[in-house]
């Protein structure tokens, strides 16, 4: 994909303060005006410029500009054409930039997207350099615009690559839900987000009843396959507003944000429906030879004496209290006990 193509791309206009400059303070291309200093300027890819401060208009323009923008040197009038020529999202940031590191006389550069005469855009850098006169003030900009599509291509290409890797790396690579790591990542954003508006935060954590029977029977691929569709309908349950992990083995976890106890125990007892429609075979299971789960549920309003490890122990206790009476069953705590606070157990 080009930028003529992808106008909005996840790259942004980028900026460079030079603290020196190479460039001679009193030297300005075009004060020689042979053929060959000429000759030289316009046979360069680089697009040489030259800008008057005291009327902001272009002095010079190479010829070069048309072929890469489409538009003639001609049309380069005064820093409104450059400034209009480029990208919205990028505009105030850089002629923002630009004005203020001229003004202060530093040398400096800038990435853009320039717009070209058809609709498309190109990614530009310009190089600025700020000509002083003998008092010391601005007295003009001179520098050279650079084509760096490609270059910028290739820093995207490296950009969704890397958000692709990241994406991956949440992710479980059996079942394509979410993994410990995900967990990590979203049960410390949403404790904070609870603590901070007061409202309850409720978990749900799964287990798959009798699994390692089912394995011992039929296999560990189709143990894998009986993953990858008991996480396919958690996911229906769990919707687009809350998480599923795959929190290890045949245990998942779903992160309810903004949830009450009632609310969670009614999203648990439609998980378990909706394994049990789903009729699982499960010769070794007691019930009705399919598969079933246990749930533990829990569900609090964090303040700064509560601790997020420990809910989660509170909620694996209440796993473990559901599988050690009978499985297939959903035992939930709300308002966590921790400190002395009062809570409620429900098991059914």
């Amino acid at each position: 994909m080009t930028c003529h193509d992808n106008p909005e791309s996840t790259l942004q206009a980028a900026f460079l303060r030079h603290t020196e400059s190479l460039a001679p303070p009193n030297r300005a291309f075009g004060d020689d005006d042979s053929a060959v200093y000429r000759t030289l300027l316009e046979s360069t890819k680089a697009i040489p410029w030259k800008i008057d401060w005291a009327t902001m208009e272009f002095a010079y323009i190479g010829p070069q500009i048309e072929a890469l923008l489409g538009w003639a040197p001609s049309t380069w009038r005064n820093v409104n054409d450059w400034a209009e020529r480029m990208h919205p999202d990028d505009r105030t940031a850089v002629v923002e930039f630009c004005v203020a590191q001229s003004q202060a006389g530093t040398d400096h550069e800038a990435d853009y997207r320039a717009l070209t005469r058809d609709g498309g855009y190109i990614w530009l850098r310009d190089v600025v350099h700020v000509v002083r006169n003998a008092n010391g003030d601005v007295d003009s900009l001179i520098g050279f615009m650079f084509d760096i599509s490609e270059r910028k291509r290739t820093e995207e290409k490296l950009a969704q690559l890397q958000k692709e890797l990241e994406h991956l790396s949440f992710r479980d690579s059996l079942t394509g839900v979410g993994n410990r790591r995900m967990f990590n990542s979203v049960m410390e954003r949403e404790w904070a987000t609870a603590k901070e508006n007061g409202k309850p935060l409720s978990l749900i954590m799964i287990d798959i009843d009798f699994f390692k029977s089912y394995n011992d029977y039929y296999g560990h691929l189709q143990g894998d396959e009986c993953l990858k569709r008991i996480a396919r309908l958690l996911g229906e349950v769990a919707g687009p507003d809350n998480v599923l992990v795959r929190f290890g083995g045949e245990e998942f976890l779903l992160v309810l944000a903004a949830t009450d106890a009632e609310a969670a125990v009614r999203i648990a007892e439609r998980c378990r429906a909706f394994i049990a429609e789903e009729a699982i075979a499960h010769v070794r299971s007691p019930y009705n030879q399919c598969v079933t789960a246990s749930f533990g549920v829990g569900t609090i309003v964090p303040t700064e004496r509560m601790d997020p490890t420990a809910f989660l122990n509170l909620i694996d206790a209440q796993l473990y209290h559901a599988k050690d009476n009978g499985r297939n069953r959903i035992s939930s705590v709300d308002r966590a006990g921790m400190l002395g606070e009062s809570f409620k157990l429900h098991s059914r």
